[in-house]
């Protein structure tokens, strides 16, 4: 029987789907350390595995000839996997990308809504019990509706935010990307993302983690902001140059930004976290039971292929 290692602890419903594998249960909510990866390749024929389990190319060259013939990434994003040095050692790698659209595109449209109502602050002037009540000026935000947002990648995800922010809240769309879509709603297509970043109230990543897009997000960019817009990273966190985000966030450069993601998760830098015009989530983009079901389920469809010698349905 193929022996499969489970890296993190999973909802109790995908378990029983794992028919036909000599499965190990590692029941912590930590990454993978070195050691535990090297060992995974030696000692399983197959991994399901997660963000934060860095199988990079110096894990695999310490590995010359690994047991292990499959990562199943559970998750849409695999940056932390390095893919080329996982087939050339003869692995195969999928992940899970439909099950996470909507749920990422939702958490995408609350920190929207945080940020341009101010929400974060609110909360905490009332848990501070230094609310006083309301008047005609308090905590005046940016009214959602009818604002425009561009959104940095339009594929299955950012046509997801487009369709919210256009149908949902009479938004102008204009998204940055490799082409023009063919969308089912009204929208404008840039091809310099400054120009887009200088026209629009509100300033979306939906990009994948890549080399093309590492910083994508640059002090340019986010100088090339109307002083009242928001940024909302529900990407990856090595997207944005959080340095320079600090920067336009502190100098009030931009009006706002909203954070799922960080550049060094889970470290959240203090001068980040100090600020009041940020709104912070800890990565919650897929984070409801039935879409983390669904994402195991679609693992264990990858994995299951895989044991039958099939190509699996999802690979990268």
């Amino acid at each position: 029987m193929k022996k499969l290692l489970i890296t993190r602890v999973l909802p109790d419903a995908v378990y029983p789907l794992l028919d036909g594998w000599d499965v190990v249960r590692r029941d912590l909510t930590t990454p993978l350390d070195g050691a535990e990866m090297r060992s995974a390749l030696q000692e399983f024929d197959a991994v399901l595995c997660t963000l934060g389990d860095q199988f990079s190319a110096e894990v695999f060259a310490d590995v010359t000839q690994p047991r292990c013939r499959m990562l199943a990434n559970f998750g849409v994003g695999y940056n932390h996997i390095d893919v080329a040095a996982a087939q050339a050692a003869g692995l195969v790698v999928s992940n899970t990308p439909g099950a996470v659209t909507d749920a990422t595109a939702d958490v995408a449209m609350t920190l929207m809504l945080m940020s341009a109502r101010r929400a974060g602050e609110g909360e905490r002037l009332v848990r501070a019990g230094a609310w006083e009540g309301w008047h005609p000026t308090q905590m005046l935000g940016m009214h959602l509706t009818g604002k425009s947002v561009g959104i940095v990648g339009m594929g299955r995800i950012g046509q997801a935010i487009a369709r919210r922010c256009h149908f949902g809240f009479d938004m102008a769309v204009h998204y940055f990307g490799r082409g023009r879509k063919e969308l089912a709603f009204e929208a404008t297509y840039h091809s310099d993302l400054k120009a887009m970043a200088a026209a629009v109230d509100v300033l979306v990543t939906a990009v994948p983690a890549s080399p093309a897009t590492h910083h994508i997000i640059d002090k340019d960019v986010l100088s090339a902001m109307q002083p009242h817009a928001r940024l909302i990273n529900i990407a990856r966190g090595d997207v944005v140059a959080e340095d320079a985000l600090i920067e336009a966030l502190g100098n009030k450069t931009i009006g706002g930004a909203g954070l799922d993601v960080y550049e060094f998760e889970p470290e959240v830098p203090e001068a980040l976290r100090a600020l009041d015009n940020v709104v912070l989530l800890p990565h919650l983009g897929t984070a409801t039971e039935e879409v983390r079901v669904d994402m195991g389920r679609m693992a264990v469809e990858n994995l299951q292929a895989f044991l039958v010698g099939k190509t699996p349905p999802n690979l990268v």
